[in-house]
């Protein structure tokens, strides 16, 4: 009679492997604090500009919003040069141009020198957008994936709070003097980022791909809980590579050198050429929701918070600016809350109750804007109803308590964890640019929008949309909270070997199952 086997003795997890991913996380999601410190800042500072430049509203709708449009050079440009030389320095050069931007704008004395700062910084937030949820989901456990590449999104909202208090702390400054300070003051994060970086490690996948396997060794025994699941991890991106597991770093390196164009062109090959089904599903279900996210009208009442609250019948500029306050610590504390929530509840249940939400509160906004706007004293908050100024300011404070629990966080987590290895850097890029001229158009659309239907019914309109957006999430998004990346192929489509074609084809379970997400 055989004997009962013995339970194997099972490795404790390390506890500071989340931690180690946790310091990683935070650093390159540094990154996003100076674009949410861009979208906040302008918000005040677009005030004080249109004063002291005298530039018209269709000259300060086109400064706001063609930031997005810039960003799209640094979204794609992110793409291969994180594959050239690494997600890490990658990181770097977007600090480069985000203080080169900041400076320039800081001392821009007229209307072009400021528009050229605005393309130097947008090139640098289409690399930072691109590149801290690729990095971040690249060295983050399954088990925490949704919590750490959601600090993307919650550094995004520091960002604007930083943005909204400097505006706040500086409008008391000469004209000529406040609005450069706000600007470019900026630069100052992008050196700490700078700095930063070089307490980050390389990206495992990347170092893999590049053949530095022993380096990628090292850094999955930080960021595994166990040795066993480091060894695991390390053969799943290696096979997801392409990687025979017998080949050591020499040979590995020596193929890579002579196959590396090739495989830069297959790459937009089996994205944009000729992708599969799986892949073809992927990419819908990431332009759908990067396009969504923006088409809410977001921007609408992030950067133009103080007109909507002029409009409202808040006229007054402390009071302005201190609103303003208001809704940039609630989208902070919010998104925090959604932190914690992506990898507990999960992302369906979390983008239908923030879209759900988000629509509810546009129709409450539009119709309080409405309201006021009937009164022959538009703008001043003694002849508007005060409720209807209370609806105004509640529906503003809802809609992006809703938008940042769900829709903000979610963008990046889901994009950046659906996407199989070799297509991820260029798949997120393109939903980035997605994400951007979305954004752009909105934002440089917005007053022209509200002069022809009015502010209200541009809100109304915003609601519309964000309907239509929770039918496409309900229908075109599964759930992945988790599951590791060799799974995603069995939620979008069958896990055959046509994900990658000809001669490079090794099946999408393969290509993008590594367990480190």
């Amino acid at each position: 009679m055989a004997s009962a086997a013995l339970p194997e003795a099972v490795e404790p997890k390390k506890k500071s492997s989340v931690k180690y991913a946790f310091t990683c996380a935070i650093i390159a999601s540094m990154a996003s604090i100076i674009l949410g410190y861009d979208i906040g800042v302008m918000s005040g500072a677009s005030l004080y500009i249109k004063k002291d430049l005298n530039i018209t509203d269709v000259q300060l709708e086109i400064l706001m919003g063609i930031l997005n449009f810039y960003s799209l050079i640094g979204s794609f440009a992110a793409g291969r040069t994180s594959d050239w030389i690494g997600r890490r320095f990658t990181v770097v050069v977007a600090a480069a141009f985000f203080f080169a931007g900041a400076i320039l704008m800081g001392l821009a004395g007229d209307y072009t020198t400021l528009m050229v700062g605005r393309f130097v910084a947008g090139v640098g937030v289409g690399y930072g957008l691109t590149i801290a949820p690729v990095y971040t989901a690249e060295v983050s456990p399954a088990s925490a994936r949704g919590f750490l590449t959601s600090f993307s999104e919650v550094f995004i909202n520091v960002g604007i709070l930083l943005g909204y208090v400097s505006n706040y702390a500086f409008a008391r400054l000469p004209l000529r003097l406040g609005w450069r300070v706000m600007l470019g003051i900026g630069a100052a994060p992008s050196v700490l980022l700078a700095l930063m970086v070089f307490a980050m490690p390389e990206s495992p996948r990347w170092l893999v791909m590049k053949g530095r396997l022993a380096d990628a060794r090292a850094v999955l025994d930080k960021i595994a809980d166990t040795s066993a699941e480091a060894a695991e991890r390390l053969v799943d991106i290696k096979a997801a590579a392409g990687i025979p597991d017998d080949l050591d770093g020499d040979v590995v390196n020596a193929t890579k050198t002579r196959t590396r164009e090739r495989e830069e062109k297959q790459v937009w090959k089996e994205l944009i050429v000729s992708p599969s089904p799986t892949v073809r599903r992927i990419l819908f279900a990431t332009l759908g929701l990067q396009f969504f996210q923006q088409a809410s009208g977001v921007d609408s009442v992030v950067l133009y918070s103080p007109r909507v609250f002029q409009s409202a019948g808040i006229t007054d500029d402390d009071h302005l600016l201190a609103t303003t306050c208001a809704v940039g610590v609630t989208k902070t504390l919010i998104v925090l809350v959604a932190a914690f929530l992506l990898d507990r509840v999960g992302r369906r249940p979390l983008m239908l109750c923030s879209s759900g939400g988000m629509a509810v509160s546009l129709v409450g906004l539009g119709a309080g804007l409405t309201v006021v706007g009937r009164y022959p004293a538009v703008g001043a908050a003694a002849e508007a109803p005060s409720w209807a100024v209370g609806l105004c300011v509640a529906s503003t404070l809802a809609f992006v308590s809703f938008f940042s629990v769900g829709l903000g966080p979610m963008t990046a987590v889901y994009t950046s964890e659906i996407f199989p290895l070799r297509v991820r850097a260029l798949g997120y890029a393109v939903g980035v640019a997605c994400n951007r001229v979305t954004s752009g158009t909105v934002s440089m659309t917005f007053l022209s929008l509200s002069s022809a239907i009015t502010i209200g019914g541009s809100f109304f309109l915003y609601a519309g949309i964000v309907a239509l957006s929770w039918v496409f999430f309900y229908t075109c998004l599964p759930e992945t909270r988790g599951r590791t990346l060799e799974e995603m192929g069995e939620l979008f489509g069958t896990a055959d070997a046509t994900l990658l074609q000809g001669e490079d084809a090794v099946g999408y379970r393969l290509l993008g199952s590594e367990s480190i997400t």
